[in-house]
């Protein structure tokens, strides 16, 4: 409901939308966390909310490059300005670039939107790059290496 949120229609994100980012990272984390017994509506708000800012397609391919680094804390700061937010779901949010950025993931549930989001954005890259990647395939590797690591 947030005209806030919905500007991420707008902004290009590995080269589709950024609100569709978000939905793939909040989708596929909720679905593992609920088989995994983890807090599942904390992951799907902060997966939704990972990358929650709203610098947009103005910025040059240095900013870009430096966003890289430091919009957690952006996406930290828009999503407390636009909604109440937990514990979880802020650690979620600012650990999800661990360890480009330098904040831990202190939960099951950070640990696991983080590697959900390198994955879905290693695919939307390469399919940014004209390469084929089944997500289903996606989600099998992320759930065999989520009880592999969180056993």
């Amino acid at each position: 409901k947030s005209d806030a949120f919905k500007e991420t229609y707008n902004i290009e994100h590995h080269g589709i939308s950024r609100m569709e980012h978000l939905t793939k990272v909040s989708y596929y984390s909720y679905n593992i966390a609920k088989k995994m017994h983890l807090d599942y509506e904390s992951v799907a708000r902060g997966a939704l909310l990972h990358d929650f800012y709203l610098d947009g397609d103005e910025r040059n391919a240095k900013r870009k490059f430096l966003d890289t680094f430091i919009h957690p804390k952006k996406a930290l700061v828009t999503s407390k300005k636009y909604f109440d937010i937990n514990e979880m779901e802020e650690n979620i949010i600012i650990s999800h670039m661990f360890p480009l950025y330098f904040s831990l993931p202190k939960y099951k549930e950070s640990i696991l939107v983080n590697l959900v989001d390198k994955v879905i954005g290693g695919c939307e890259m390469f399919r940014e790059y004209k390469y084929k990647v089944r997500y289903k395939f996606t989600y099998t590797v992320l759930l065999f290496m989520l009880f592999i690591f969180c056993e």
